[in-house]
């Protein structure tokens, strides 16, 4: 059962037969259902699971696919308050810059990541069955607390969603926009692919995570502004230091991944 905001891509998921029955109505929709997924703009969460409050009961598991988890939970804690048993937080870590559900991909799943956050109150049954969800997708499934995930995903793919679109940003607003867009190549499209995701859902993200992403806005301000001092002062020496240890940790990162 698929509900959507949009009727045109609720339809075009009926036809691609992505689903089998289609609603509009959020409580109706969910009032039998084994498993209700949320995956919706992180900021709407909030709305959607107090439409839900009434509704889910009984065995009914809830699980979500947000990138934030401290602003799910405590929606979760005030909405679901007897429902905590079954309700399983979790972020599968594989979407792509598109939206829309022309870009349903039946293996967009294998091989990568989904993190759990569980409640100290779900049933170690619900965290199992959400877990064997994913992996029937093909996943790598692992766990870590709200927290814990909120500050590794501001830096690994908050903060750089943030750098994209500020990027693509910079050069837009530039009187010169039109040229330099004309001569923008490989590097350029590879670094800001990203800047072509929803600009809905990364600026609930934004705001949603701010705390642990204005911390690493800093830090990488400090990496910038060093960079900067190194650059202004030639110093080849310290910026052949930072590219080839960057390199290093990159190609590193790219082997252990394959």
């Amino acid at each position: 059962m698929g509900v959507g905001r949009g009727r045109a891509n609720i339809e075009r998921a009926l036809e691609l037969r992505v689903i089998d029955e289609a609603s509009d109505d959020v409580a109706a929709a969910c009032r039998n259902a084994d498993i209700v997924l949320l995956a919706v703009p992180v900021q709407q969460n909030e709305s959607v699971l107090s439409t839900l409050a009434g509704s889910v009961k009984g065995p009914t598991l809830v699980t979500d696919a947000g990138s934030t988890k401290m602003d799910y939970v405590a929606a979760v804690r005030r909405y679901l308050p007897s429902h905590l048993a079954r309700a399983v937080p979790a972020h599968p870590i594989a979407g792509a810059e598109l939206t829309g559900v022309d870009a349903a991909n039946a293996r967009l799943f294998v091989d990568k990541n989904v993190v759990l956050t569980p409640l100290p109150e779900n049933h170690a049954a619900a965290i199992d069955r959400i877990e064997s969800m994913w992996k029937v997708c093909g996943a790598r499934v692992s766990r870590m607390s709200p927290a814990h995930h909120d500050q590794v995903f501001a830096a690994v793919s908050h903060l750089p969603h943030m750098l994209a679109y500020t990027l693509v940003h910079m050069i837009a607003t530039r009187p010169d926009a039109q040229e330099l867009f004309s001569f923008a190549a490989g590097g350029f499209r590879d670094f800001t692919r990203i800047a072509s995701s929803s600009p809905e859902m990364w600026r609930d993200i934004a705001t949603a995570n701010r705390d642990a992403l204005l911390a690493d806005i800093s830090r990488y301000q400090e990496q910038l502004t060093h960079l900067a001092l190194l650059i202004r002062n030639a110093d080849t020496e310290q910026l052949g230091k930072i590219f080839q240890s960057a390199r290093d940790a990159r190609n590193a990162w790219l082997r252990q991944d394959s």
